[in-house]
């Protein structure tokens, strides 16, 4: 089984592909963001230290977002294979990972500034489970409400139209050097997500199924 990291700007789509990717592979799906999340909500050692950054309103440090993937990576389901999203961000984490687990395959996920600003700002959450929606490509049932939990769907702060051109341009002075990182070492296969799920799923099968060179 793969050792997959998914790289790509945000918007772009790859938390809709992971969970079927994952699914077809057979591979746990790990989250940065919900690796935390679970560690919190467990009450670990790590998971309360976590907590108190995470309340007061900060970054979780790289070295602590990197113990729990590491204990993460440790248990018998990653040791064959897993799908790493959200790690790592910077060069640095890549060389880091490098260390702990050799990485099979990276897949990158590309798409226009102008459309991934569309998506972005277009893109609704549920307050009370946290559900995701776009209302272009992924509206809810009723318009304005979770399909699930029937609450007031909202938009979150850093998907304002500005907010999205400064993540943006954050994410690509922090990924160039990591990309070149990947591309050296023959891993990197670039995804165009562009066009419909199934059409960008199709893609991804074909970059892993691509022997390296």
């Amino acid at each position: 089984m793969p050792r997959i990291v998914l790289l790509g700007p945000p918007g772009v789509g790859k938390g809709t592909q992971a969970g079927p990717l994952a699914k077809a592979l057979a591979v746990p799906h790990l989250s940065t963001g919900e690796l935390l999340r679970a560690a919190v909500a467990e009450g670990t050692p790590l998971g309360k230290e976590a907590d108190g950054y995470m309340r007061a309103g900060r970054l979780v440090p790289d070295e602590l977002v990197l113990h729990i993937l590491t204990e993460r990576l440790e248990r018998p389901d990653a040791r064959p294979g897993f799908l790493l999203d959200g790690y790592p961000r910077n060069r640095a984490q890549a060389e880091t990972l490098a260390r702990l687990v050799p990485v099979d395959i990276v897949l990158y996920f590309e798409l226009p500034e102008a459309t991934l600003v569309e998506r972005l700002t277009q893109r609704r959450v549920c307050p009370t489970c946290g559900r995701l929606y776009n209302l272009a490509t992924l509206p809810p049932k009723v318009p304005g409400r979770c399909d699930v939990e029937g609450s007031s769907l909202v938009q979150r702060s850093d998907d304002a139209p500005e907010a999205v051109r400064t993540r943006l341009r954050t994410y690509r002075e922090q990924t160039e050097p990591l990309l070149e990182f990947y591309r050296s070492t023959g891993r990197l296969r670039s995804i165009d997500a562009s066009g419909s799920t199934t059409e960008v799923g199709r893609r991804i099968r074909a970059a892993i199924d691509r022997p390296n060179p």
